[in-house]
C-alpha cells in the first residue's frame, strides 16, 4: 500500500461503520466530526442519506415530508417484499408513526406529562431524591448512575404508568436490549446484529407483561396513565388494548433511558471541569442551565432517523422518496457555524438552542419531566457533596443512539 493510499480519507460508510464501534463510545465526537467533514452526502446503495449541521437536520425535524413510520422506507419495503415480517413487535408507539394516528395517540399520552401533573409531581420527585441521597455519605465512594441518576427516573416512570416496581428488574433487562434495537446497525452495516434474537424475544416478553398488566388494570382501575389510556378507549376513543401496549412499551422504556443519561452526562461534564460543580453547589439556580448546556453538549439522544415521504431536497442533497434519513443531533449541537466554541461546556451560552428534545409535532412530550427531574437531582446532589470528584474512568453502555454511562465512581 502507497503512503498516499494510507492516508486516504475514510469514506462516509467506514465513519459510520466506526461510530459503531464500542471502541469509540467513551468519545465519539472526534469520529461525528470527521462525518461532519463528509456530510450531507447521501449513500444510494443503501437509500440512505447522512447529515450533521444544524441547519440540515433543523429542516428535516422540521419538513412536513419527513416521516416516521419506518414501514414507508424503500428499505422496509424490499424487506417485507423479500418475507420479512413488516411489525415483529406488534403495532409501534406514536413516536413511530406519522398523522393522523400519532396526533390521536399522542393527544392521548401527552396527559401524563402536562404542565399540571409535571409540577404535582415535584414533591414526590425531590422525597425520591433525598431518600437515593440519604444513603450517600460524604468520604464514601458510590456510584452516580447505580445510586441515583438510574433509580430516580425509573420510579418516577413507573410511578406515571402504574408499573410495579417489584417488577423493575425485569422490565429493565427487556428495555436495555430495545434501547439497543434504536441504533443504526442494520442501515449501516446492511445485517441483522448478532443478538437479534434476543432483541425479539425481550421485546415479546415486555408486550405481553404489558399486555396483563393492561387486563389487569382493565378490571381494577387505579390512579395510573394505563388506567387512563383504558378509560379514554372505552369513552369511544377507539384506542385499542394494542396501542395501549404500545403507547406503555415507547414510554418506559423513553422515560427512563433518557433521563438517566441526561443527568450522568451533566455530573461528568461539572466533574470534568470542577468550576462548574462548585457553582452549582453554591448555587441551586444554575441547574437550569446546566441541563440545558448537557442536552446540547452530550445530549441522551446522539442520532435520529426520518423517512423522505415525499422526494425531498435538503441542503445540497436530493433525497428521493423513501430514503432513510439519518440526522447526527449530537454532530449538529457542535457544528461550529451555528455554535461559538462549540467543544466548550459553557452553562452560561446565550442563546443555547439545541435539538435534543426533537422539533415539531415529534418534539418529546416528556422534555419537562426530564428537566425537572434532573434539575432537582443536580442542584440537590452538588449541594450535598460541594467537594466531589471522579474516582475512575466512567464506563460507557454500548448503545449508540441512547448513549449513556453504565458507571460512574464518585467520592463526595
Amino acid at each position: 500500500m502507497t503512503t498516499a493510499q494510507e492516508s486516504k480519507v475514510d469514506s462516509p460508510q467506514q465513519l459510520l461503520i466506526k461510530m459503531l464501534d464500542p471502541a469509540t463510545r467513551a468519545d465519539p465526537y472526534p469520529v461525528y466530526a470527521e462525518i461532519a467533514e463528509l456530510t450531507p452526502v447521501r449513500l444510494p446503495a443503501a437509500n440512505l442519506a447522512v447529515f450533521s449541521s444544524y441547519a440540515d437536520c433543523d429542516q428535516i425535524l422540521r419538513h412536513p415530508d419527513s416521516s416516521n413510520d419506518r414501514l414507508t422506507s424503500t428499505a422496509a419495503q424490499r424487506e417485507i417484499a423479500a418475507g420479512a415480517v413488516a411489525r415483529p413487535f406488534g403495532a409501534p408507539g406514536f413516536l413511530f408513526l406519522d398523522p393522523p394516528d400519532h396526533t390521536r395517540l399522542r393527544k392521548l399520552a401527552q396527559q401524563a406529562f402536562s404542565p399540571r401533573v409535571v409540577k404535582a409531581l415535584e414533591p414526590e420527585i425531590v422525597a425520591l431524591i433525598d431518600g437515593l441521597l440519604t444513603q450517600l455519605e460524604p468520604g464514601v465512594e458510590f456510584d452516580v448512575i447505580a445510586d441515583l441518576a438510574y433509580p430516580l427516573p425509573v420510579a418516577v416512570i413507573c410511578r406515571l404508568l402504574g408499573v410495579p416496581m417489584s417488577d423493575e428488574p425485569q422490565f429493565s433487562r427487556a428495555s436495555a436490549l430495545l434501547a439497543q434495537g434504536l441504533d443504526p446497525f442494520v442501515a449501516v452495516t446492511g445485517e441483522l446484529p448478532a443478538d437479534m434474537d434476543e432483541r425479539l424475544e425481550a421485546g415479546m416478553w415486555l408486550r405481553t407483561y404489558l399486555r396483563d398488566l393492561v387486563e389487569t388494570r382493565r378490571a381494577q382501575p387505579q390512579s395510573d396513565l394505563i388506567s387512563e389510556l383504558i378509560a379514554a378507549e372505552e369513552d369511544g376513543d377507539q384506542l385499542s388494548a394494542e396501542e395501549i401496549v404500545a403507547t406503555c412499551n415507547l414510554l418506559l422504556i423513553a422515560g427512563h433511558e433518557t433521563t438517566v443519561n441526561l443527568i450522568a452526562n451533566a455530573v461528568l461534564a461539572m466533574l470534568r471541569e470542577l468550576r462548574h460543580w462548585r457553582a452549582l453547589s453554591a448555587d441551586p439556580a444554575r441547574a437550569a442551565a446546566i441541563v440545558e448546556e448537557t442536552l446540547r453538549f452530550d445530549p441522551p439522544v446522539q442520532l435520529t432517523s426520518r423517512i423522505a415521504g415525499a422526494d425531498m431536497t435538503i441542503g445540497s442533497v436530493t433525497v428521493p422518496k423513501g430514503d432513510t434519513m439519518m440526522l447526527m443531533l449530537a454532530a449538529a449541537q457542535r457544528d461550529p457555524s451555528f455554535y461559538d466554541r462549540p467543544d466548550e461546556f459553557d452553562p452560561d451560552r446565550s442563546p443555547n438552542r439545541h435539538l435534543a428534545f426533537g422539533l415539531g409535532p415529534h418534539f418529546c412530550l416528556g422534555a419537562p419531566l426530564a428537566r425537572l427531574e434532573a434539575c432537582l437531582a443536580l442542584s440537590a446532589l452538588a449541594a450535598k457533596f460541594p467537594d466531589a470528584r471522579p474516582t475512575g474512568e466512567p464506563f460507557y453502555k454500548p448503545n449508540v443512539t441512547l448513549r449513556g454511562l453504565a458507571s460512574l465512581p464518585v467520592i463526595g
